[in-house]
């Protein structure tokens, strides 16, 4: 029995990361669920960020309660932009994608997050291509790839691939608005799910300047949750003006609303802290395909989605740009750290790595290889400090 719980407890990490990502899985059916059930996903989305900062706010309260620095308003300005760009803005249009296309294909698509960030990262001179090293080499291949596996999944289905499917009938509940189509969805789908991808992109450069001056990561995170509340709402507010879609009863609004808030904005919060805290963002990120799987398998049993060898296809090569990415990102951190000469910095290096970024409360779903391309910047600027005070000694 003993060596049992020692076995469970040397995997309570991979427990929590398997429980993470069915959680986000679970977020995104459940977004699909509620639009055909006729709720409007703009209140849904206004009362997640309600429910978030409900979440995150006493954990904020005690846990940064002896090291919460001044508030000022340059941080009130890049946590309403970070909460703009990373949030509300990004969570409507993966909403809306969703919508028009599928679960499975709005979550694959989430996966171009990474490569594109690198490209708005060299865009704002905050990483360099670096093509005479692999990691350079490996990480605009991956993006290139994943660019590919995009185009692939959008403009290819090929064959139908045949899915088991469980007999509920949850399209009988659909609203009529829901019940054909958009002709146009086919295209406009991808082309919201692309943006909300560099939205969730260029939200890094705030947040990487918002951790400089606001290092509390709970604290911030509650600030720019209630900022996306703000933001949600006044958006959801002048868009749907009929009240029934706000009322909130003992049904499946209610659970989607708690679940979205709670579960997928709190509790997710809390665990990827500690599996970060415990083994790196490294090790979380290989986890993140694992959603695209479970909403495969969730869509064709739930909702009757049909798979084709196009999806397949395309969703596997993001995947494998995805780990490109992430393997070139890795490398490049290894190689940075090994260069700073001084202990003090590579313990500083040490607690970075140990500490999320504020992505995790607000993006559709939390990519460490965010913080690692964040961390990326970091070390290389303070090499490059290291380096100008050895050569004024």
């Amino acid at each position: 029995m003993g060596k049992i719980c020692d076995k469970v407890h040397s995997l309570k990490t991979v427990i929590m990361m398997v429980f993470i990502q069915a959680a986000y899985a679970g977020m995104s059916l459940l977004y699909k669920l509620a639009s055909n059930d006729g709720m409007n996903l703009r209140v849904l989305i206004a009362y997640r960020f309600l429910f978030a900062a409900a979440t995150v706010v006493p954990l904020a309260l005690y846990f940064d309660r002896k090291s919460r620095p001044k508030m000022t308003w340059m941080v009130m300005l890049l946590a309403f932009l970070s909460a703009l760009f990373g949030g509300s803005m990004p969570q409507n249009l993966y909403a809306e994608s969703l919508v028009l296309t599928s679960a499975t294909f709005a979550t694959a698509m989430i996966n171009l997050i990474p490569g594109i960030t690198f490209v708005v990262a060299i865009l704002f001179r905050l990483e360099k291509l670096g093509l005479k090293t692999r990691a350079g080499q490996a990480k605009v291949l991956g993006a290139l790839i994943g660019i590919g596996g995009a185009m692939l999944l959008t403009f290819y289905k090929g064959l139908e691939i045949k899915t088991w499917s469980i007999k509920i009938n949850f399209r009988g509940h659909m609203a009529p608005s829901q019940q054909h189509q958009k002709p146009y969805a086919h295209i406009l789908g991808p082309i919201l799910a692309i943006c909300s991808c560099f939205s969730t992109a260029f939200s890094l450069i705030f947040q990487a300047k918002m951790s400089e001056l606001y290092p509390c990561h709970f604290s911030s995170t509650a600030l720019i949750s209630i900022m996306g509340a703000l933001q949600a709402g006044g958006f959801a507010l002048s868009t749907e003006r009929d009240w029934s879609q706000w009322k909130l009863g003992w049904n499946l609004r209610l659970l989607v609303v708690v679940y979205a808030g709670v579960v997928a904005s709190g509790i997710t919060i809390i665990f990827l802290m500690l599996c970060v805290r415990m083994r790196g963002p490294l090790f979380v990120s290989i986890f993140t395909p694992l959603m695209l799987v479970c909403v495969a398998i969730g869509g064709s049993l739930f909702f009757n989605e049909k798979l084709h060898l196009g999806s397949v296809m395309g969703a596997t090569i993001i995947i494998c740009g995805l780990y490109m990415v992430l393997w070139g990102k890795n490398q490049e951190i290894k190689r940075t750290s090994k260069l700073t000469p001084s202990t003090k910095y590579e313990e500083s290096d040490q607690d970075d790595h140990i500490v999320p970024s504020n992505v995790i409360g607000i993006a559709p779903n939390f990519h460490p290889i965010n913080e690692m391309v964040q961390l990326s910047s970091q070390v290389i600027m303070k090499e490059k400090e290291s380096i100008n005070l050895d050569s004024k000694v």
